[in-house]
């Protein structure tokens, strides 16, 4: 059993700034990365950019399309804390400490863009791949730090609470606290405990819960579920972003189209090129991204059509492979030339606006646990997220997370932690049996795309709870008589997720945003 400071679950942006934030304080921290790859994770793929400001800015105006787009529902001192914070964890951090080489224009001042749902040019990118460059940048100086340890390959199965795992059955009478986790090395499988003065978890998205995203792999709800598990709040879990527009083709996985694409003039046109996008919303194109996949999806029924088409020419031809290099060399691949060619388009799932509740530090309702990135939910993002407002948000509080552990840490410190118990598995050898699992992830994934997906009825989400309660009992029983293995632990972590927004989605009848119920 090891003993660290803090315990970091996931080194994309969010889990990344807490770490290298805690170690600049003098922090141990421990972070883990689920994938062999220290840099695979959703942050990865982010293409936009990130809200940052422009000369004619202010709090205010950011506030507002935060607001606006969020449907009502964003918390207004999230929203004004990011809209003043904001930009200077950008300056400091990224800009700073990192060193992140945001695009810039002939003059070398940095070139902000405009995305879906902004009223001003705010959103700073490196070309088309933000978030690879990002991260890539906060793992580079993370290396230098030497307080700071990333161990790739490990993934965390529960966390470590003391009502659920101490071995003094006294444990429940206390106020409930995150203790660590228990960890699986992907590779030899072998699991161990880690004990943490606390733990942010960091873990990412749940994409994989669909069958149709933008998430890479890894994003299949681990976070959210270990925190179900362990007692933690979670909030509007029904609101799950759609992107609008990934690339369609048979063989293309969902790849995202930015909504750059779209800031800077593409518009979307059916299969005769006419615009249509304006019949549904006075931005047209640029609408928030509910609107827009709404529109797309009504649009394909009423056409019988199997896609939608993102015209880039009114964007100058010359500007298009130097502003979106990584599009245009991707859709390259698939015999698609956007200099000369509309890229077929439709929707698929992005981004969960809700997840572990959290205050203004990052902090849960659970003592020692903090929770930052997508996986967290501080009501910034309402009903529907603003385009390039999650990379922000997770470097904000990411940073302000940190902060709070360091300047707590005496409390964080004091008392005994108590003895833990070892991981249980009874010596199981049953090996879990591919194909199951596969056919397990196939029904998952078209119950939530089906019944849970971007428009949602009481029938469909009648059928999805039926058909998700009986899944996760078959998944629970087989989780618990087959030896643990990466493969198993994510299929039950999705499945429990998924059945969370299904649980959310039929609790809240009102449209709103994301989530969309037509009755």
């Amino acid at each position: 059993m090891r003993e660290v400071d803090v315990l970091v679950i996931g080194c994309g942006t969010a889990g990344l700034s807490a770490a290298i934030y805690l170690a600049r304080a003098g922090r141990q921290v421990l972070v883990l990365g689920k994938s062999t790859d220290p840099d695979e994770s959703n942050s990865r793929y982010a293409q936009g950019g990130i809200i940052y400001r422009s000369n004619d800015d202010t709090p205010e105006d950011l506030a507002a399309d935060i607001m606006t787009a969020g449907g009502g529902m964003c918390y207004p001192p999230a929203v004004n804390l990011v809209a003043t914070e904001g930009p200077s964890v950008v300056d400091d951090l990224l800009i700073g400490i990192a060193g992140v080489p945001f695009t810039r224009d002939e003059a070398g001042d940095l070139h902000p863009t405009a995305e879906g749902g902004h009223h001003k040019r705010r959103i700073l990118h490196r070309e088309d791949s933000t978030g690879r460059q990002i991260v890539f940048s906060l793992l580079a100086y993370a290396s230098t730090l030497p307080n700071i340890t990333i161990e790739t390959g490990k993934m965390a199965i529960d966390l470590i609470t003391r009502d659920h795992h101490s071995l003094d059955p006294l444990s429940r009478y206390y106020r409930p606290e995150c203790l660590g986790a228990y960890l699986l090395d992907v590779t030899t499988r072998k699991i161990e405990p880690v004990i943490a003065r606390a733990v942010v978890l960091a873990s990412g998205g749940l994409g994989q819960t669909y069958l149709h995203t933008t998430n890479p792999a890894v994003a299949t709800g681990d976070g959210f579920a270990m925190a179900i598990r362990a007692g933690a709040i979670l909030i509007n879990m029904e609101y799950t972003q759609f992107h609008p527009t990934t690339l369609w083709h048979p063989r293309a996985n969902s790849f995202l189209i930015s909504e750059a694409v779209r800031g800077e003039g593409a518009v979307l046109v059916n299969q005769a090129g006419r615009e249509f996008m304006q019949r549904y919303h006075e931005m047209g194109s640029l609408a928030p991204r509910d609107v827009v996949t709404r529109g797309i999806l009504d649009e394909l029924i009423e056409s019988g059509e199997n896609c939608v088409y993102l015209d880039l020419s009114p964007i100058p031809k010359h500007e298009i492979a130097v502003r979106f290099p990584a599009i245009h060399a991707r859709c390259l691949e698939y015999g698609i030339d956007i200099t000369t060619t509309p890229i077929p388009v439709v929707p698929a799932f992005h981004f969960a606006c809700g997840g572990v509740r959290i205050n203004e530090h990052g902090r849960t309702n659970l003592k020692r646990l903090y929770a930052v990135g997508e996986v967290a939910c501080s009501g910034l993002h309402g009903a529907n997220r603003l385009a390039s407002s999650s990379l922000l948000e997770c470097c904000l509080y990411g940073k302000r997370a940190a902060l709070h552990i360091v300047s707590h840490w005496q409390d964080l410190c004091s008392g005994t932690l108590p003895d833990i118990r070892p991981w249980e598995d009874a010596g199981l050898e049953t090996e879990h049996d591919p194909l199951l699992i596969a056919q397990d992830w196939a029904t998952l994934k078209h119950i939530m795309w089906n019944y849970v997906g971007p428009v949602r009825t009481t029938r469909r989400l009648r059928r999805a709870f039926s058909e998700l309660r009986s899944l996760q009992e078959n998944i629970e029983d087989f989780y618990r008589n087959t030896r643990l293995a990466r493969s198993i632990v994510e299929l039950r972590n999705a499945v429990t997720t998924g059945l969370k927004i299904a649980e959310s989605a039929w609790s809240n009848r009102s449209s709103r945003g994301c989530h969309f119920r037509k009755e």
